[in-house]
């Protein structure tokens, strides 16, 4: 990937599967949309709430000429439910942006 990519993992251990999925998944963004400028993913499991299990929040910052596209929040338990969810968010958002331009 050509684009700087940080990720950023919160309130849970660095994972190398869990990297090398997220560098698959941005390289699939970059693939669609080749002008990427910067790609931020965060991965947090805030603290367990009393009535659910741990969730895991996926965060992604797209930086792209003139804009920026967020996706927030894709709340799962299984954390690859939740990056997958996350990036459709961001692939979907990205897509749109393309046809404006």
């Amino acid at each position: 990937m050509k684009t700087p990519l940080q990720i950023t993992f919160r309130d849970l251990p660095h994972s190398d599967a869990l990297d090398t999925h997220i560098r698959e998944k941005a390289q699939k963004l970059e693939q669609l949309f080749a002008d990427i400028i910067s790609c931020r993913v965060v991965v947090e499991q805030p603290a367990k709430h009393q009535q659910q299990g741990k969730l895991f929040n996926i965060h992604i910052d797209l930086g792209v000429p003139g804009s920026e596209i967020v996706v927030d929040k894709q709340a799962n338990e299984d954390v690859y439910v939740a990056l997958r969810d996350a990036f459709d968010a961001a692939r979907r958002q990205l897509e749109d942006y393309a046809r404006q331009l």
